[in-house]
């Protein structure tokens, strides 16, 4: 079977490298891919109607979709229409993740729990609601802001400059109309599960590090790391995520005749009163995917081939009880600007060490690895507990170095705080 994986970051290298273990997969492309990916084709097409007239031509069989963006800008649909097998929602399915709004009423509508919230398109509204309600609180671009749109604020000067922000232009579009939701207090937690619109299957638990720096001090990033299983998620938490989430979720697409053949990610907070869903993603997590991928010792293209194929209850996933670290490596600077082309060394060394690197934002110039984007390197290590698989990612991490470069030396430190 060939394969297609849409992207070109971290979470689509650990894709790439979970399908290439498959007896099923005989060769993997990638559009556009990066440089970490062995054995890969790349695909240097960015157009969604050019890229399944490829798929086409070359006769793929089953396209995989990373980044949100091509989902919400209608790929699916495309791909479809010529009779191409592809996993993910459609164009209307995936407003879940493309407008924050259309989330929530969803969530309304169909009895997830999630924070109370006010929807505004206009500064003075949103900047006099924040005044009645105060701080802290929650402001949300509600578009696509490549995980940057979200600034929890914990005083009001904070919060009616993210207002302000959001109606100027920093996020683009994405910020021309806003979000402003109660701050829920608690332990956050992310759900994947493969749904083919019938059957719901939830993957590994795992807990995303969000904030820039140690101790969950800074600004918000895409991710700065992540763990499964995440000790939060206990077995009374599954059942309630399996019932008051997923399956009202699942349900919800029923009723509202979603056409959702994909991935879902619920971000949750784990409240005093219950998990409350702070997010929905239609898409694999990143850096989630990383450390889950790596515990997942079943066949992920079998588990596509069916999600697209509406028989996702005739698969079975099996899960390594070995926990699996991911250390995200970004460039000094980032979240905001960043120098690029820096020569990076030592991922040999490190992946001789025991773990995977999974390639985001790098570039070959000259035949020399550079950096070329925020979030750099995934460093994911698997270990027979969680101390020797945090150990064995930073042992790695190590090895690693480029000019500038930052992380977060303290990945998992909730999990060892509940021991």
């Amino acid at each position: 079977m060939k394969v297609l994986v849409v992207g070109g970051g971290g979470r689509e290298h650990a894709l790439v490298w979970k399908l290439q273990q498959s007896p099923q997969v005989e060769q993997v492309f990638c559009a556009p891919g990066n440089p970490g990916m062995k054995g890969v084709t790349a695909v240097p097409v960015a157009d969604l109607d050019e890229l399944a007239d490829f798929a086409s031509r070359e006769g793929i069989e089953l396209t995989m979709v990373g980044p949100e963006a091509p989902l919400c800008a209608g790929i699916v649909d495309i791909f479809r229409a010529k009779g191409l097998r592809i996993v993910g929602p459609n164009q209307v399915a995936a407003q879940l993740e493309g407008s924050k709004s259309y989330a929530k009423d969803f969530m309304a509508r169909h009895g997830l729990p999630t924070a109370a919230c006010g929807v505004f398109t206009a500064a003075e509204p949103a900047l006099a609601y924040l005044r009645e309600q105060g701080a802290p609180i929650v402001v949300k671009a509600d578009g696509l802001a490549a995980g940057k749109g979200v600034i929890v604020a914990t005083t009001l000067a904070e919060a009616e400059e993210a207002v302000r922000d959001c109606f100027s232009g920093r996020f683009g579009d994405a910020g021309a109309r806003v979000v402003i939701e109660e701050c829920l207090f608690g332990e956050e937690a992310s759900i994947l599960a493969l749904t083919d619109g019938k059957t719901i299957v939830p993957l590994a638990s795992s807990q995303d590090h969000k904030r820039l720096g140690d101790g969950d001090t800074g600004p918000n990033t895409g991710g700065m790391g992540a763990y499964s299983p995440a000790p939060v998620v206990t077995e009374a938490l599954w059942e309630t995520v399996n019932r008051e989430v997923l399956g009202r979720f699942l349900a919800g697409c029923q009723a509202d005749g979603l056409d959702f053949h994909g991935v879902i990610y619920a971000g949750i907070m784990v409240t005093e009163n219950g998990p409350k869903v702070l997010e929905f993603n239609v898409r694999f997590g990143d850096p989630e995917t990383q450390a889950v991928l790596m515990r997942l010792d079943s066949d992920l293209a079998e588990a596509l081939v069916a999600t697209a194929d509406g028989c996702l209850d005739q698969v079975q996933l099996v899960w390594s009880a070995e926990p699996a670290v991911c250390v995200v490596m970004a460039s000094g600077g980032y979240p905001e600007s960043y120098a690029k082309g820096l020569p990076i060394t030592g991922i040999d060394e490190a992946e001789a060490n025991g773990a995977v690197v999974f390639h985001a934002g790098t570039k070959l110039v000259d035949g020399q690895l550079v950096n070329n984007g925020g979030r750099v390197l995934g460093v994911t290590a698997r270990g027979t507990d969680l101390r020797a698989a945090v150990d064995r990612a930073y042992q790695a991490v190590a090895c690693i170095s480029w000019q500038d470069v930052q992380y977060r030396h303290d990945i998992a430190h909730r999990a060892f705080g509940r021991q």
